[in-house]
């Protein structure tokens, strides 16, 4: 049980790892397109997409304060929710991002069907979703728990649960194509800290260690699903 609210502000640092979120996301852009990045949050992943792909992205964000961060970076962020006249207005886009976004959402498909219509032929939707089928969250419910915490995959403003497989199913529902499903496996989740002898280990030997599992079975090691969903073009 959480003594209190989660920080809103526990997920804006920037990070060049590889292996994290963020810029296994712009992994997936070509250099140079036109993206939208829907619930921005203060541009964290809109800076990194916009630094390493030279792309021109603008941000939709409903959080006064995050927008203010996030223009304070000199990005290009609005304020507001996805919309159809929002969509009409800016579209259309060679890629749509959602970062952590989706499984806040009380309905991620009817806000994927919106940015549909915002794509040109061909375009996709490119997203980081946590996976609800990590062995910490597999081994808490045969011990009975469902714990929330402030942040990770059990953050407690997730409203939706996402599975490698029911992802494909989400996007290929919504008439899209997965072109690209890979995973982030954060070797500093305080679960690891907790569950796994780490003081035995040194950084890089974690590092590979986890990477190699993930690699083998990614819905059971993987953090976040990072997908990329693709119209026909």
């Amino acid at each position: 049980m959480l003594q209190s609210a989660p920080d809103p502000l526990r997920y804006e640092h920037l990070s060049l790892d590889p292996d994290d979120a963020g810029m296994k996301l712009a992994n997936l852009i070509t250099p140079k397109s036109r993206i939208l990045d829907v619930g921005c949050g203060t541009g964290v992943v809109t800076e990194i997409i916009r630094q390493q792909k030279s792309a021109a992205i603008i941000g939709i964000e409903p959080d006064a304060e995050r927008v203010q961060r996030a223009t304070a970076r000199g990005l290009d962020v609005h304020l507001g929710i996805l919309s159809p006249d929002f969509i009409k207005q800016h579209g259309p886009f060679d890629y749509i991002v959602f970062a952590d976004v989706l499984e806040h959402l009380p309905n991620p498909a009817e806000i994927v069907a919106m940015a549909k219509a915002g794509l040109k032929p061909g375009g996709s939707v490119v997203a980081s979703i946590p996976n609800v089928a990590h062995w910490f969250v597999r081994t808490d419910l045969l011990a009975g728990r469902f714990d929330y915490q402030d942040c990770g995959i059990m953050d407690a403003t997730h409203l939706r649960w996402f599975t490698r497989r029911t992802i494909r199913e989400f996007f290929e529902r919504l008439g899209f194509q997965i072109t690209a499903l890979d995973c982030t496996v954060n070797i500093d989740l305080p679960d690891y800290k907790r569950r796994v002898p780490w003081r035995w280990m040194s950084p890089p030997f974690r590092r590979r260690l986890v990477g190699k599992l993930a690699a083998w079975q990614p819905g059971l090691f993987g953090c976040q699903h990072i997908v990329r969903a693709t119209l026909p073009a």
